[in-house]
């Protein structure tokens, strides 16, 4: 029974990544349904070969631990290319294969007559390879692998409309941010090889009491980082929303349902290194609280469909953030599940608004839509109550559980902050669904005329999905603080509380945020259903507060005023350089020469000779040393860029250890 465990491990990555080579290689020789089924056929397969491993280590109560090729050994480092399967993995792969498959059903229908089909779902199956091995590596290097595979294809994802200028710059920027939270992610990994002489996670967490509290700290902020950047949190959030540009499987697949949580899955696996700095831990809370406030302030006011939901995922991974830094690891993990389950339905119901819509994403230019498309607008309304946090729906259970920790543990501002940011996304989720799907129609003639509700191809997810945002709460986290999933994660994440708090306490905390939902769904049923002017009225009489929110607190303008402008200027300077002075010297060598031979002297013409060959002799000689160093080959390039993160990684040692 083992071995055949061990086999259906290695076959969960190696489906999607047949397909891959599949449709990537050979994809124009056949048809596009042959594509599509290459597609959703194998991430299908690795959903049934990842219940299998489920209901094993359900069975056992025993992780899995597989080598599937013998990669890298010599002195001090060994790495293989291995997978570590517990019960945290499993709660990952579970959301990965089993949503992902229904997001790869879902495209079939969406993405019918794109021009790329076969490029679309070759890069989907390719997110889907990097997505499991982040989350089955049983080391750090393992791990970077997928987490630059994830970002490589949320780039090719959202620049898949690769002509559209919009979509080329939010790809750029979502790369970009993403190398900013990696250079940390990397320094991490090479503190913990100086540390740990391995980088396998078991050797390392079972001697991680040998860090100091300041090497513990230094690592834990670095891992931050990274996490910061895959998670789009405060400060490097702002290529989430842009992301919307890509279409809307992608967003429901890589930016509600799996990429986002890459973050917070990293931050739980190293919980043992996060534990040892409560610095860490605090910064990780208040980025998390911070965050989930501040895009849920933002998501008030937008008016694209899909960036109210961006922002509402910036939001949510606030809240798993909160439960990381609070030590609720097993809430964190919980609300990752539940989350993917309604996020992932909204995202796909908007989808078959815009669908509906013929590509309309502006609710201004909506209305009246819950008779037009029945189906789509029942399942949008069960995501809306799930993610408001309204019992019994999933988000409740979750949500709640992590604002409970913060309160019993007397994290008092953060659970105001955690508070603050429930009330606003329940008013700005029904916002979103009074404007889209009731009052009057305000679509032009043309689109209201061929409104049509999506085929079954598209629908049959959404019901799935529907299903699990109802009941996943209570199949997973009931009873509060002991439901099934605490215990089956106990093993990896261990207790997370310290005061669990009476249950009358509980009792009142559950009763404070159904109020909460409540009040926030009654102020969107009175500004956008009973009394719309009121709303209008709040817009105009609070005008620079409304600006500022649609806007964005103009934090986009701000990078460009701090950081792309300067750089545009040091490269604008960077190149007038070239071009006056060293472009200057190689003529004036020339025009030195010309000088020399026009009539002067036989003393200055060997003055001017001797002194031309000693700078043709230096110029040669710097040539030749520095030609080694553009050689043009990737290698060369890798080897000074890990000598450079060495030394980075020395330097950070150094100030550590000072």
């Amino acid at each position: 029974m083992s071995d055949l465990t061990d086999l259906f491990i290695k076959l969960i990555p190696l489906f999607p990544l047949l397909a891959v080579v599949s449709n990537g290689v050979f994809g124009h020789r056949y048809s596009q349904d042959m594509a599509h089924r290459l597609a959703w056929g194998s991430v299908g397969l690795s959903f049934l070969c990842t219940v299998w491993v489920f209901a094993e280590i359900v069975r056992t109560g025993t992780p899995h631990e597989v080598i599937a090729y013998q990669w890298i050994f010599g002195g001090d480092l060994t790495v293989n290319l291995a997978y570590l399967v517990d019960s945290l993995t499993c709660a990952w792969l579970l959301v990965v294969t089993g949503v992902g498959f229904l997001i790869h059903v879902y495209s079939v229908g969406y993405m019918h007559g794109e021009s790329g089909f076969t490029r679309f779902f070759t890069y989907m199956n390719l997110f889907m390879v990097s997505m499991l091995l982040l989350v089955m590596g049983n080391n750090y290097l393992v791990l970077f692998i997928g987490w630059e595979g994830v970002g490589l294809c949320s780039y090719l994802l959202i620049g898949y409309y690769y002509d559209k200028v919009s979509a080329a710059q939010a790809a750029s920027k979502a790369f970009v941010m993403n190398r900013i939270g990696d250079a940390g992610f990397l320094v991490a990994i090479f503190l913990v090889f100086v540390n740990f002489k391995t980088l396998d996670y078991t050797k390392v967490f079972a001697n991680v009491g040998q860090l100091s509290p300041d090497m513990a700290t230094a690592i834990a902020l670095c891992l931050l980082v990274g996490a910061v950047g895959k998670s789009a949190q405060l400060p490097l959030y702002t290529w989430l929303p842009d992301a919307m540009e890509g279409p809307t499987p992608v967003s429901a697949l890589i930016h509600a349902a799996t990429m986002v949580t890459a973050g917070v899955y990293m931050i739980v696996r190293n919980h043992a290194i996060f534990d040892l700095s409560p610095f860490a831990m605090s910064v990780v809370a208040f980025v998390g609280g911070g965050t989930a406030l501040f895009a849920a302030t933002i998501g008030l006011v937008q008016t694209d469909i899909k960036r109210v939901l961006a922002y509402s995922t910036v939001s949510q991974l606030g809240y798993m953030f909160l439960g990381c830094g609070i030590g609720a690891y097993t809430a964190s993990v919980f609300h990752v599940m539940t989350h993917a389950f309604f996020k992932a339905l909204l995202f796909l119901s908007a989808g078959s608004v815009i669908h509906a819509l013929d590509g309309e994403q502006d609710i201004r230019k909506m209305g009246g839509l819950s008779k037009r498309i029945p189906w789509t607008h029942r399942l949008f309304l069960i995501g809306t109550i799930a993610i408001a946090g309204l019992p019994p729906l999933a988000g409740f259970w979750s949500k709640d559980e992590i604002m409970a920790h913060a309160f019993t543990n007397q994290h008092y501002l953060l659970y105001c902050l955690a508070a603050a940011g429930a009330l606003m996304t329940s008013f700005y989720m029904f916002r979103l669904t009074y404007l889209t799907f009731y009052g009057s129609s305000r679509m032009d003639h043309h689109t209201e005329e061929h409104v049509h509700e999506s085929p079954t191809v598209m629908i049959a997810p959404l019901i799935i999905l529907a299903f699990l945002s109802g009941v996943g709460g209570l199949v997973l986290g009931f009873p509060p603080e002991h439901g099934w999933l605490h215990g089956f994660l106990a093993p990896v994440v261990g207790a997370a509380v310290e005061h669990e708090g009476s249950a009358g306490m509980l009792f009142l905390l559950m009763g404070v945020a159904i109020a909460l939902a409540l009040t926030g769904w009654g102020l969107a049923h009175f500004l956008y259903a009973v009394s719309p002017v009121t709303a209008d009225g709040w817009a105009e009489k609070f005008s620079s507060m409304y600006r500022v929110l649609l806007n964005k607190y103009y934090v986009d303008e701000l990078y460009d005023l701090l950081f792309v402008e300067p750089c545009k200027r040091l490269g604008a300077l960077l190149d007038w350089f070239d071009r006056t002075v060293i472009d200057g010297l190689v003529r004036g060598v020339g025009h030195l020469a010309d000088w020399s031979a026009s009539g002067s002297t036989w003393v200055e013409k060997y003055i001017v000779y001797a002194g031309l060959n000693i700078i043709g002799y230096g110029n040669h000689l710097a040539a030749r040393k520095g030609r080694k160093m553009q050689s043009g080959m990737v290698h060369h390039y890798a080897a000074i860029i890990v000598a450079g993160l060495f030394l980075l990684a020395l330097v950070v040692q150094l100030v550590v250890q000072m």
